[in-house]
């Protein structure tokens, strides 16, 4: 029963700890190296060009990202010898499952997080942060949407900031926003203490509803209006930070998600394979040019799977 649970998802409101774990992602953020703004081009009337209240919002794991950062950064981990084979068994089986059923388990998303602060307890995060690099350069920089990487470049051709919204650590998810020349990331904090891992986290992981408690934390912070902002997601946890902003889009949607996106009237794009996305039936609104625009680069990406 455990493998379905995704298949019934569960209504959840913000907690204390949401509020917590949104806060201080949001500080984390701001603490962080601000890219410098791009030149602004003229472009169609969406991105909103020089609007200085406006931003983007972008899930990282199966919107920007084929599949889940952690798992990607675990195995750069255990090539170092952080952990011992059967882990790294069990993270290739949960991101297998990731990349099948399109969305996590909560169980194994709990399992990873719980190992991954044990791994990294005790370690500096200078440490981290210099194999975070290395990692990405390794197993994530070909993993990246093309399509969805476009769409955040409309942005800041726009003008705009965008950032990544993410459950992954804070850390991983600056060092990608960096290397992809965007604003910033919101992520996950770990707790740490003179610049070594406690082992700890700061409230909780930036998931669900904590990542919207984030968002908004950040549009506060930095003067944006939410009815003009626009935000990117694959998974129907990501509903409450959808819903924060005037421009929600649907990527690579899961069923639930796709199902809410009609309803909702929100826009869909889907940049998997041609055979996946028949599989979960693209709407009509979706626009046969996303296919065919991410088909390309798709078959590129296969080519590198391993």
């Amino acid at each position: 029963m455990a493998a379905l649970r995704w298949l019934t998802p569960r209504k959840r409101s913000a907690t204390a700890r949401s509020v917590l774990a949104g806060e201080a992602a949001a500080e984390a953020a701001l603490a962080a190296p601000v890219a410098k703004k791009p030149a602004r081009t003229a472009l169609p009337a969406f991105p909103v060009v020089g609007d200085p209240h406006a931003a983007a919002f972008f899930d990282l794991d199966n919107t920007v990202m084929q599949g889940a950062a952690i798992f990607h950064f675990g195995r750069g981990l255990y090539k170092r010898k952080f952990f011992r084979s059967r882990d790294l068994a069990r993270f290739a089986w949960q991101q297998a499952y990731f990349r099948i059923a399109g969305s996590e388990d909560p169980e194994h998303m709990q399992d990873v997080r719980e190992s991954a602060l044990s791994i990294v307890k005790g370690h500096r995060v200078e440490e981290l942060m210099s194999i975070g690099e290395e990692i990405y350069d390794e197993y994530m920089a070909g993993k990246i949407w093309p399509g969805t990487r476009a769409l955040a470049q409309a942005h800041l051709d726009a003008g705009q900031r965008v950032w990544l919204v993410t459950a992954a650590p804070v850390e991983t998810a600056t060092i990608i926003a960096r290397r992809l020349g965007l604003t910033g990331a919101l992520g996950t904090v770990a707790e740490h203490v003179d610049g070594i891992y406690t082992g700890r986290l700061v409230g909780e992981p930036l998931h669900g509803p904590a990542k919207a408690e984030a968002v908004r934390a950040l549009a506060a912070a930095e003067g944006l209006e939410l009815s003009r902002c626009a935000a990117y997601s694959d998974s129907s946890n990501d509903i409450p930070m959808l819903s924060l902003v005037g421009h929600p889009y649907a990527i690579n949607p899961d069923t639930r998600l796709r199902k809410h996106a009609r309803e909702m009237g929100w826009r869909l794009r889907d940049y998997r394979t041609g055979r996946k996305a028949a599989k979960i039936g693209i709407p009509a609104a979706a626009g046969v040019g996303a296919v065919a625009g991410g088909a390309a680069a798709a078959v590129a990406l296969q080519r590198r799977r391993r």
